[in-house]
């Protein structure tokens, strides 16, 4: 934000803004009122009485002006609460944070018998960055017998995106049940993604967005304000193909979160909204899809600093996988270039990112070229970490 902006504003309103400005000011209304008042020294005992009383509270109320009250007058620069009004003269309202919901597949160590899951069952994931992550079985779940795996419902402990974490994650049982040896969730294990509460820029998007949807019909934006409403999902992380892909009158969205593209059955909703509540204009043709993921495999080499002990380095290589995972949209925890579709997702910007961590000496990849997308996301095949 340009505080000279909006103290050009107060200039061409012709409002004195600094303090010299003031004095000057006041000094003319003082000869303009006829006051027989002359003595213009600073230390003049009138003056100290004007700069307390006047001049300061002025300086206050140009401060607010130019800092406060101007910028969030304007979607531009709106923040907070005054974003919030801003958007509602739109009839936007700011997206609530979520809870992850989804399932988890339980393996038994044998088929005979039954074997049930309780509700309150707790799954976390090993340390993120210093914190644990953990979602909670919803409901008893039995697998019946002769079934080896069965698939349990679980929701995030908390509200959050951060919880959408990537497959393998939620892997640990801190109270084992009898009879259950594994539990680890897969790539499709989100039914419902979790999402934080919608971040000023986000709703800023959705609020510029709605004036080019006035129509509410036939074009882009249109959608975009429709698909937007469900919670994660970014104006700015909406893909469309024209074209007629199926035909005149037709197009695709192709949808993608902060944490990569979102599971189906959620696209299915979405659509079923569009098409079947009767959500778009008239003849259109329009179908969601998840963002295609194209898988790329990659071996990072840690090179530690010397004289490091055997629990720091442990901690790095695992800090550097969980840094490229965050990369490649795994998670959310670290802040990290992502990849994204259309784009070159550049090597020597991953390489950068992983030398925030104090104890990385060097770091090598398996692969010398960038990965370059098209209308698709990148993201890991296989990841292997390794020290050199």
């Amino acid at each position: 934000m340009s505080r000279e902006l909006f103290e050009g504003m107060l200039k061409e309103a012709d409002i004195p803004i600094s303090e010299a400005d003031m004095e000057t000011r006041w000094k003319q209304i003082n000869e303009a009122q006829g006051s027989l008042i002359t003595n213009d020294s600073k230390w003049s005992p009138f003056w100290r009485l004007i700069l307390a009383i006047v001049t300061t509270p002025c300086k206050w109320l140009v401060d607010l002006l130019v800092i406060t009250a101007l910028p969030n007058l304007f979607m531009k620069y709106a923040s907070g609460q005054w974003l919030d009004v801003l958007v509602w003269a739109v009839n936007i309202k700011r997206k609530p944070e979520t809870k992850a919901v989804g399932s988890i597949p339980f393996t038994r160590e044998t088929s005979a018998g039954e074997i049930t899951v309780p509700a309150g069952t707790v799954i976390e994931s090993p340390k993120l960055d210093g914190y644990i992550y953990r979602v909670i079985v919803t409901a008893d779940t039995t697998i019946p017998d002769g079934m080896l795996v069965a698939s349990v419902p679980v929701e995030a402990e908390k509200p959050g995106s951060a919880y959408n974490l990537g497959p393998g994650y939620y892997s640990i049982l801190p109270a084992p049940i009898p009879g259950i040896v594994a539990v680890s969730n897969t790539a499709d294990w989100l039914e419902t993604p979790g999402a934080d509460e919608e971040k000023d820029e986000e709703l800023r998007l959705r609020g510029r967005n709605q004036f080019s949807a006035v129509g509410q019909y036939h074009h882009d934006a249109a959608y975009k304000a429709v698909i937007s409403e469900y919670a994660g999902i970014r104006t700015d992380y909406l893909f469309f193909e024209h074209n007629a892909p199926r035909g005149p009158g037709t197009a695709n969205c192709f949808i993608m979160q902060e944490t990569g593209a979102p599971p189906q059955e959620w696209v299915d909703d979405i659509n079923q909204h569009i098409r079947d509540k009767g959500n778009h204009g008239h003849g259109d043709d329009m179908v969601c899809y998840p963002m295609p993921e194209t898988p790329h495999d990659l071996t990072v080499t840690v090179f530690p600093k010397p004289n490091l002990s055997e629990d720091r380095i442990a901690a790095l290589k695992k800090d550097v996988e969980d840094r490229v995972r965050c990369a490649f949209r795994e998670n959310t925890i670290f802040t990290m270039t992502k990849t994204m579709p259309h784009s070159r997702f550049s090597l020597s910007q991953l390489d950068k990112d992983l030398h925030a961590m104090p104890d990385l000496l060097s770091v090598e990849f398996n692969r010398t070229t960038d990965i370059v997308s098209t209308m698709d996301l990148p993201v890991l095949g296989t990841l292997l970490v390794q020290l050199g």
